[in-house]
């Protein structure tokens, strides 16, 4: 029987598929593993490449696969995806990151830490909330600005479009309503 050399991994929420090739890329394996299944599989293997396309999931499964002695690798899923041969479905999408493992130019990820993807976490939601304190100030500051266009010029387009034309436009003086406040 021939020796694994390379393993290309699958990640899904259920049912992840493994697809085992030799170092001349001979199949060796196809086999279909549930979450309970996938840690007790790699304890079983020899020591060997295992790789993952790079997602937030898979820098979980490869320290916990890396604890086992195998030699983790993540791919970018757009390497991964010249070397699906048929329709994507999980067989051909792990035998397609078995491939793209054994090629000596293919760029790869490095495997994260638990405290490297906690401080990515935050940071990501710090950007996150920065960019809609962002949008809230650009909508109040349009909304402002489409009365106070109302207000200033009277009888344009704008100030038809908006409702707010002919006597409306006149009446909307020094007593118009604040244009924050509701009603």
């Amino acid at each position: 029987m021939k020796k694994v050399s390379t393993i290309g991994l699958d990640l899904a929420k259920n049912v992840f598929q493994a697809h085992g090739a030799d170092a001349s890329g001979a199949v060796i394996f196809r086999k279909k593993l549930r979450r309970a299944q996938v840690l007790e599989f790699f304890a079983t293997q020899p020591a060997c490449t295992v790789a993952m396309e790079a997602c937030g999931g898979s820098h979980f499964w490869g320290r916990e696969i890396g604890n086992y002695g195998h030699r983790v690798r993540l791919i970018p899923p757009a390497y991964v995806k010249p070397f699906v041969k048929r329709q994507k479905n999980d067989a051909a999408d792990a035998e397609a990151i078995c491939e793209a493992a054994q090629r000596p130019t293919m760029r790869f990820v490095a495997v994260k830490s638990e405290a490297a993807q906690g401080a990515a976490v935050v940071f990501r939601t710090r950007d996150m909330l920065v960019r809609q304190r962002t949008q809230i100030q650009r909508f109040t500051w349009s909304s402002c600005r489409v009365r106070l266009d109302c207000r200033s010029r009277p009888g344009t387009r704008r100030q038809a479009y908006y409702g707010c034309a002919g006597s409306q436009a006149a009446s909307l003086g020094s007593g118009a309503p604040h244009p924050l406040r509701l009603g």
